[in-house]
C-alpha cells in the first residue's frame, strides 16, 4: 500500500511539472508581435476633361401648336336667299383666290341698277336743260345793253342743285352696282375652309356669319422662350424709331407625330410678340412655314395642318469661347471646380448658356483649364487630389 501511495505522487508530480512547462511555452516563450506600418493614405482621385473653348452656334429647343397665319370670318354684306355655293363649299376644301364661294340671289340688285340708272339719265337731262336755259338768259340779258347780270337771272343756283342731283344719283347707281358685285363671296388668297354656315335656299341677313376660312400659302407656330434661351438667339426685334432689321430669321426645324411617324418641316422665325407673357414671363417667337399644304414628291410626309403640336428646334447665334462640359461638371450656383498646377481644387464661376441632361454649355473658362466631372464626396476648394483624365462625357452620379 505504501508503495502504491508513492507511485502516485510520483504521476502526480510527473503530471503538474509538464503543465507548468508547457503553460510557460506558451504564455512567456511565444515570440512577441512584429510592429507594421500603417499604409500611407493618397489626395482622392478626381477625373477631369481639358476645357477647349470654340465658337459655335447652340439650338434652342422648345414647343408650339400651327395655326394659321390669316384666318377670316365670312360675311354677307347684302341680304338675300343663297342661291348656289361652290362645288367645294365645304369644310375641309380648298380654293383659289377670286373662286366664288356662296351666291347670293341678286334680281332685286339688277332692278336696283336699273332704277339708278334712270335716276342718272333724269339728272343729266334735268343739268342739260338748266344750262341752256342758262344760256338763253345770258343772251337775254345781253341784248337789254347790260354785261352783268346777277346769278339768279343767270341760272347758277339751278345749275348748281342739277349737277348736285347728277353726283347723287351716279352715287346711287355706283351703290347699286357695288350691292350687285357683293351677292358673289369670295376671299382674295388661296385658303381652305375651316367652317361652312350657310347652304342653298337659306335666308341671309347683312352681316350674316357665312363661312371661316383661313390661307394656305403661310402657317405660324407661336414659341415660348425663356430669357436664358432668347440669349442664344438672334431674334427680329422692331423699335419704335426704326424697321425691324429683315434678317431672314433664324431657321427653325419642326417636328410632329402623325399617324404614328414623325416628320420633319423647316421654318423661320420672322418675329416676336408685342408683349411678353405676364404669367409666365416667356417671350414668344413666331416662326413660319411656307407651303404647308403641298405635296412632297419624294415623300409621304402630312399637310402641316392649324391645330397639330410640334417640337421645334432653332438655331442659334455664334457665340466665342463656348466650352462643352458633361452635366456632373455644373455645381450648384453655376460653379465648376477646376484642378489648378499645384494640383489643388479652384471653385470657378461660369456663365451657363444652355444645359441638357447629359451636357452643359458655359463661358468663363480658359483653354486648357481641367474641370472635375467625377469627384468624392465633401470635395472643396483647396484641396489637394490626384486626376485622372477621361476622354467621353459622363452623365453624373
Amino acid at each position: 500500500m505504501a508503495m502504491s501511495s508513492r507511485r502516485n505522487a510520483v504521476a502526480a508530480l510527473a503530471i503538474m511539472l509538464l503543465g507548468s512547462a508547457l503553460a510557460y511555452v506558451l504564455l512567456v516563450g511565444k515570440p512577441e508581435p512584429e510592429p507594421e506600418e500603417m499604409p500611407e493614405i493618397g489626395p482622392p482621385v478626381v477625373d477631369v476633361v481639358t476645357a477647349e473653348p470654340t465658337s459655335r452656334a447652340l439650338t434652342v429647343e422648345t414647343q408650339g401648336t400651327v395655326r394659321p397665319l390669316r384666318e377670316v370670318r365670312l360675311m354677307s354684306q347684302v341680304g338675300g336667299r343663297v342661291e348656289s355655293v361652290s362645288a367645294g363649299f365645304s369644310e375641309g376644301s380648298f380654293f383659289a383666290e377670286g373662286d366664288v364661294l356662296v351666291q347670293i340671289e341678286d334680281v332685286d340688285y339688277q332692278l336696283q341698277i336699273a332704277r339708278a340708272e334712270a335716276q342718272v339719265a333724269a339728272a343729266r337731262q334735268t343739268l342739260a336743260e338748266e344750262k341752256g336755259r342758262a344760256r338763253q338768259a345770258q343772251r337775254e340779258w345781253r341784248n337789254l345793253g347790260s354785261d352783268e347780270a346777277n346769278a339768279l337771272f343767270l341760272r347758277k343756283p339751278q345749275i348748281a342743285a342739277a349737277e348736285s342731283a347728277l353726283k347723287a344719283a351716279e352715287a346711287d347707281l355706283e351703290a347699286a352696282r357695288l350691292d350687285l358685285a357683293r351677292t358673289s363671296i369670295s376671299v382674295p388668297f388661296n385658303g381652305r375652309i375651316s367652317e361652312k354656315l350657310v347652304d342653298i335656299g337659306q335666308f341671309v341677313a347683312p352681316g350674316t356669319h357665312v363661312a371661316t376660312v383661313y390661307a394656305t400659302d403661310v402657317v405660324e407656330v407661336r414659341l415660348p422662350l425663356t430669357g436664358r434661351q432668347v440669349a442664344l438667339l438672334d431674334l427680329p426685334l422692331s423699335y419704335n424709331d426704326t424697321p425691324a432689321a429683315d434678317s431672314g430669321g433664324a431657321p427653325v426645324v419642326l417636328h410632329a407625330r402623325f399617324a404614328n411617324r414623325t416628320w420633319e418641316w423647316r421654318g423661320r422665325i420672322v418675329r416676336t410678340d408685342a408683349s411678353i407673357d405676364e404669367s409666365s414671363r416667356v417671350v414668344y417667337a413666331v416662326a413660319e412655314v411656307e407651303r404647308p399644304f403641298t405635296r412632297d414628291p419624294d415623300s409621304e410626309r402630312p399637310p402641316l395642318s392649324p391645330g397639330l403640336f410640334v417640337n421645334a428646334v432653332i438655331s442659334g447665334r455664334t457665340l466665342p469661347d463656348v466650352v462643352e462640359l458633361p452635366r456632373s461638371a455644373l455645381r450648384s450656383g453655376d460653379v465648376v471646380q477646376t484642378v489648378g498646377p499645384d494640383q489643388r481644387i479652384r471653385q470657378r464661376d461660369v456663365h451657363v448658356l444652355d444645359r441638357n441632361a447629359r451636357k452643359v454649355w458655359v463661358q468663363g473658362l480658359a483653354g486648357g483649364d481641367r474641370v472635375v466631372v467625377d469627384y468624392p464626396a465633401l470635395l472643396v476648394g483647396g484641396t489637394e487630389v490626384s486626376v485622372r483624365p477621361v476622354a467621353e462625357l459622363v452623365t453624373g452620379h
